[in-house]
């Protein structure tokens, strides 16, 4: 139990300190510490987080290493406007993500968040396309910054009163829940694209005025969906056609989420433009645009800029978390594990009708549950997340009406974790719709 009663009695009062915006998500729950997969409440209680920070925390919470890495860069360097001093971890850390980025994708920009980074791409795209217009997909999310937010269509209350408009225009997303029994999913979605972007350019604008598409290879925010692979090659193939720029966010993706160091290379599609930003540093605040060399030398100086981004504190800890994706084969443990999780969670789709589908890439899993009742699906959804909350175990949800829950634990989960965290669901799922 927290012995600091005064802390203790401001988590009873958060909203007299913080915007609901930022103190009204689920579950808000008052936390000491965390350490690998757990939180540790000021009710003494251990929380297994089936959440990662909302993917951030890809290498554990406070993997020693990270931690070690922070402590020895403070030390040196806690501030570096980046142009107006350069120092050794934003090099190194450049040079590192090179390794482990598809080619030609080596050059990069790096702020301060995801939202940043898609900006950023946006930006870079217009410029060195010279054109005005964005194309990006219905049910994607990018952002809450008005550029961001002008291509993020998961959900309409994102974007009341802002009038986001910025010359974008939207295509279906591909779901593969809804392609023809009879049809390849790969081929069925490919054409719908074509036919799609044909109807666009037609109809609504030139497709020599479009400078980017922007996508997120795996759908997050929005429901996790997983597109099929010709889907996403045919529209590789159509902005190659057309000279307009693939940008992909993999703000949530990347960094071994999906089995492979970014979705890019799971898909095996690779983008113009790579927006990167959660797992990049296990915690501190870093993203980063990348793109070609060839590419970012059109964004000249002046074209974009950043006070605090690319800190040399965030740098040095995501240069460590790096080296713990490697050194402890996280990326096979995901492949690993994440298939257990998935199968596991299809025996769980057997026994209980409320859930109406499982899919998921790596440890990307995505729980879509149905209500059997009267009871709204959202509700009947954060009533399972707050039960499994009692229980020790911390999910999240997403999907345009709350529908599906979340399951991205960190990338060094063990299946005795996975199993402890399913077992629970399994409860929660027998008391709710018995």
């Amino acid at each position: 139990m927290h012995q600091d009663q005064s802390w203790v009695k401001l988590t009873e009062s958060i909203g007299d300190y913080l915007a609901p915006g930022m103190a009204k998500d689920h579950p808000n729950l008052p936390v000491e510490k965390a350490e690998g997969c757990y939180y540790y409440g000021i009710d003494g209680k251990k929380y297994l987080d089936f959440t990662s920070g909302i993917a951030v925390e890809n290498v554990g919470h406070r993997h020693p290493k990270v931690v070690q890495a922070i402590k020895d860069s403070a030390d040196h360097l806690v501030h570096g406007p980046s142009g107006v001093i350069i120092y050794e971890p934003i090099l190194k850390l450049a040079e590192q993500l090179q390794s482990v980025l598809p080619e030609p994708l080596d050059n990069f920009f790096f702020g301060n968040s995801g939202t940043e980074a898609i900006e950023g791409a946006i930006k870079l795209a217009k410029h060195a396309t010279e054109r005005p217009y964005v194309i990006s997909f219905t049910g994607c999310f990018h952002g809450r910054t008005v550029g961001a937010l002008s291509v993020s269509t998961s959900n309409s209350k994102y974007r009341k009163f802002l009038q986001p408009s910025w010359l974008t225009y939207q295509l279906p997303y591909a779901d593969p829940s809804s392609c023809p029994v009879d049809a390849d999913p790969d081929v069925y979605f490919a054409n719908q694209l074509e036919e799609a972007a044909e109807s666009l350019f037609n109809h609504q604008v030139e497709a020599e005025e479009v400078a980017c598409m922007i996508v997120e290879p795996v759908l997050g925010e929005g429901g996790y969906v997983i597109p099929p692979k010709g889907w996403l090659h045919k529209m590789r193939e159509i902005c190659d056609r057309h000279g307009i720029l693939l940008i992909f966010d993999e703000v949530q993706t990347g960094f071994g989420r999906t089995g492979e160091w970014f979705a890019a290379q799971t898909f095996g599609v690779t983008p113009d433009i790579m927006a990167i930003a959660k797992g990049i540093a296990a915690g501190m605040p870093l993203s980063a645009t990348v793109a070609s060399k060839e590419l970012m030398s059109k964004w000249p100086l002046g074209s974009h800029a950043t006070t605090f981004g690319g800190n040399p504190i965030a740098c040095a800890a995501s240069i460590a978390s790096l080296d713990v994706i490697k050194n402890e084969n996280l990326i096979e443990n995901t492949k690993d594990v994440g298939q257990y999780a998935f199968e596991r969670l299809e025996k769980l789709a057997e026994k209980h009708g409320v859930i109406k589908d499982v899919r998921g890439v790596g440890l990307m899993i995505g729980i879509e549950m149905q209500s059997l009742g009267e009871q709204e699906v959202g509700d009947l959804v954060m009533d399972i997340l707050n039960s499994c909350l009692q229980k020790g175990v911390l999910y999240y949800l997403c999907g345009q009406k709350g529908q599906v829950i979340r399951m991205i634990p960190p990338l060094v989960v063990t299946k005795e974790e996975i199993d402890f965290g399913l077992n629970v669901l399994d409860e929660v799922l027998t008391e709710l719709t018995k």
